[in-house]
Parts: structure tokens; C-alpha cells; sequence
């Protein structure tokens, strides 16, 4: 199943039924899954955890040392689940000391060709970068959130769940779930209903999302009192909670 051009470093731990393509690289400390694929001219190098069933296609770079002046060859890790599809170019890299020494992708994403995943950041499920999509450092993507094609997000943002960034977007601050979200900088221009609806959500809970997304970006409230506002709707609706209490915990604020 490895192809007799491809370099594999004897310290690396390959399952049996891993497929590696001609002239791949795989380095010392990288550990791969059942049933993941390799493309060819693929590297994957550094302390670098892959799970099963992963699709990686040719030319990925998957695990290099991030690109961040203060990384001094610290000991760092790539952490990728299950289930996941890495296309053509996409870079993955490894965390830093002050991220927590880890980069953590989860299972059944999607990275079109040329995306790119700096250092530290958290990627949850389901989540699809398209191509070109570019997160900075220490960015959190919650799941089923999706990225337009050149679409970069600002270090230490996070993008809420079932969120949609728009094509070519720039994201500095915070974008809430279930929110569609475009522009330079990005700002919500709306509610993801189409996600929503495929994702299996009730009438009652988006006519409840939708509600708050007016209270919180159209009633020209401040923010204490939008929230105060819909506090006996996120007791009642679960998916609102995680509205609210994200927009609770963000730490750069909230485009809006």
C-alpha cells in the first residue's frame, strides 16, 4: 500500500491499510490512521496525528512548523480526526508553545485546494474551507460552519456554528452562529436558513434565531440589553443559547 517512491521515516507509525502515493514524505513522530489515503508529492512531517479514512490529496503540506517568528523548534502538534478531505496545496500546521502546543482539526471536513490552517487554531466538524480560505492563528471554527474561496479570518476570531462567510470576506471580529457574513471588514447581512433547514432545525427554533438576530444587530440596543431581552427565549430554545452565550464569550468582540 506504500508506493516503493515514497520516503517513509522508519520511527513514523503507518496503519496496514494506509495508502501512500509515489514520492510522498512522511517524517519521524507522524502517526496515520486506517483507511487514510496519501497523495502523491505529499509531505507530512513533525508530531503530527492523522485518523481514519482521511482523504489527503497530492501535494498537501500537512504538519510543517508554523509560520510564526517566536516558534523556536518547541515540541508542537497536528491533530487531525476522522473522515476528513484534504485537497490539492492545502497547509496544515502545527501549533506553538504559547497556543497550547497543538493544532486541532475534527472529523468530516472539507479543505478545497490552497486553504490553509495556521498554528493553534481549533477546527471543529463538518466544517468546509473553500479554496483559498485562510485562517490565521489561534482562530476558532465551530462546526458546520462554512468559508467562501478567498476568505481570511483575523488571528484569535472565532466563527460561530452553522455560520457562512462569504467569498473573498475579511474577518477581524467574532461572527455569531447561524449568520451569514460578507464583506472587508465582514458584517452579518443575515440569517443561514438554507443551512439551517438542511441541518434539521425546527420552524420554532429559526423563527426564534431570527428574532434574535434583529434584536441583536437591527433594534439599535446595546448589547446588554439585547441580551437581556432575549434571555427567556435562550432558556427555552436551546439553539439560541448557543446564540447568546457565544456573543457572551467573545473576547473580540462581535461584528456587527
Amino acid at each position: 500500500m506504500i508506493h516503493a517512491t515514497a520516503i517513509v521515516h522508519p520511527g513514523a507509525k503507518i496503519a496496514d491499510s494506509v495508502e501512500i502515493g509515489p514520492y510522498a514524505v512522511i517524517g519521524d513522530n507522524v502517526v496515520i490512521g486506517a483507511g487514510t489515503t496519501v497523495g502523491p508529492h505529499t509531505v507530512i512531517e513533525g508530531w503530527c496525528e492523522i485518523g481514519k479514512d482521511n482523504k489527503i490529496f497530492q501535494f498537501a503540506s500537512v504538519g510543517a512548523v508554523p509560520q510564526d517568528l517566536k516558534f523556536h523548534g518547541e515540541k508542537s502538534w497536528l491533530r487531525i480526526g476522522d473522515r476528513n478531505t484534504v485537497r490539492e496545496f492545502v497547509t496544515l500546521h502545527r501549533g506553538t508553545e504559547d497556543g497550547g502546543a497543538e493544532t486541532i482539526v475534527g472529523n468530516d471536513n472539507l479543505f478545497m485546494a490552497y486553504a490553509h490552517v495556521a498554528h493553534d487554531c481549533r477546527v471543529g466538524n463538518h466544517v468546509i474551507l473553500a479554496n483559498a480560505a485562510t485562517l490565521a492563528g489561534h482562530v476558532q471554527v465551530d462546526d458546520h460552519a462554512i468559508l467562501g474561496g478567498l476568505s481570511a479570518v483575523h488571528q484569535f476570531t472565532r466563527i460561530g456554528t452553522h455560520a457562512m462567510i462569504s467569498g473573498g470576506s475579511m474577518v477581524n471580529q467574532d461572527i455569531t452562529p447561524y449568520t451569514i457574513a460578507q464583506g472587508d471588514r465582514a458584517e452579518p447581512v443575515g440569517i443561514n436558513l438554507v443551512g439551517l433547514k438542511r441541518r434539521g432545525f425546527s420552524e420554532e427554533a429559526m423563527r426564534a434565531v431570527k428574532n434574535a438576530y434583529k434584536v441583536i444587530f437591527r433594534s439599535g440596543l446595546r448589547m446588554e440589553e439585547a441580551l437581556e431581552q432575549l434571555a427567556a427565549d435562550a432558556a427555552k430554545f436551546p439553539e439560541l443559547a448557543v446564540f447568546v452565550n457565544f456573543i457572551k464569550e467573545s473576547q473580540r468582540g462581535i461584528a456587527r
